[in-house]
């Protein structure tokens, strides 16, 4: 695996370094819009719809949309000012009972590594939490996002879940709620009977994605049909001949400067090196006192 941040958990006087992990990933099959007919990669491009130009990164900003459908924009100075902390710094808030965060609050699960020089007292924190039987509620900033998170322990491991806060939770507001449906003692007791035949420890390698193993299926039925199209030329985006390069796999040069353009020599001088036109002697200062006089020694 590859860390993707490096900070430390902060608590009370102890700062541990540690590196970040993705402790998950998806594992769905991929796929590229193509053209169906010869299979080629389908581009976007950024285009504005007002003017209709192509937009390149460097001009574009974020917008917010009011209800009116005004935009207000935003550029890298405005969120330049704002409160997100840059420490990376995993702060302990609190530490609290785990049956007390319900887990609709979790978000996405890292692992945490320990760098050399802080080996002991990451093994310290982590087995006093596990023996406390509690979880430390943190706070982190990831990704220019500030959020709360739990510190667990997982097979040795530190785990942190980030979490999801308050007002991102949606409210179940359903009509069926509202309405006063009776159920009988005895539908319930055959519910209740049903669980409790069907009761069994949660082993989760027992289940697997039907759908991913029958569309993997499908994929290698195809590719052993030979049911494949050739991979596509890519085509380069065209660039400026002054900045251009050959193709690979012939020899790079750099590009050729232009040559600035040569006067023109007029007629009358080209006609002065006919041997049977002798120049004129006697006038250095004028259109043909170059060619005046014995040649130039050599050497």
């Amino acid at each position: 695996m590859r860390s993707i941040w490096k900070g430390a958990i902060s608590f009370g006087l102890v700062t541990i370094p540690v590196k970040l992990y993705s402790a998950t990933e998806q594992k769905d099959v991929t796929f590229h819009q193509v053209h169906r007919e010869d299979g080629g990669r389908i581009r976007y491009k950024r285009v504005c719809t007002i003017d209709g130009e192509e937009v390149p990164y460097s001009d574009i900003a974020k917008g917010y949309e009011l209800a009116t459908g005004e935009i207000v924009v935003l550029t890298d100075e405005d969120f330049e000012d704002l409160p997100l902390t840059t420490s990376r710094r995993i702060d302990v808030l609190q530490f609290t009972p785990a049956d007390q965060i319900d887990p609709i609050y979790f978000n996405k699960t890292y692992y945490l590594e320990p760098d050399a020089q802080g080996a002991k007292p990451y093994v310290l924190l982590r087995d006093a939490l596990e023996s406390s039987g509690q979880v430390a509620v943190v706070k982190v900033a990831l990704r220019q996002r500030e959020s709360l998170a739990t510190l667990r322990v997982r097979d040795g491991i530190f785990v942190l879940e980030t979490m999801l806060w308050p007002d991102e939770i949606r409210a179940p507001e359903f009509d069926f709620l509202e309405e006063d449906i009776e159920v009988r003692t005895q539908e319930l007791k055959m519910a209740e009977s049903l669980i409790t035949t069907m009761v069994a420890d949660f082993d989760p390698t027992e289940y697997h994605d039907a759908y991913r193993e029958a569309l993997q299926q499908v994929i290698e039925a195809k590719v052993a049909g030979k049911e494949v199209i050739a991979a596509p030329p890519v085509r380069r985006r065209r660039v400026p001949p002054s900045i251009s390069w050959p193709p690979s796999g012939r020899a790079s040069k750099p590009p050729r400067r232009s040559a600035a353009p040569r006067p023109r020599r007029s007629r009358r001088r080209r006609r002065a090196k006919r041997p049977e036109e002798k120049p004129e002697t006697g006038k250095s200062g004028g259109r043909l006192g170059f060619f005046a006089g014995p040649a130039p020694a050599l050497g």
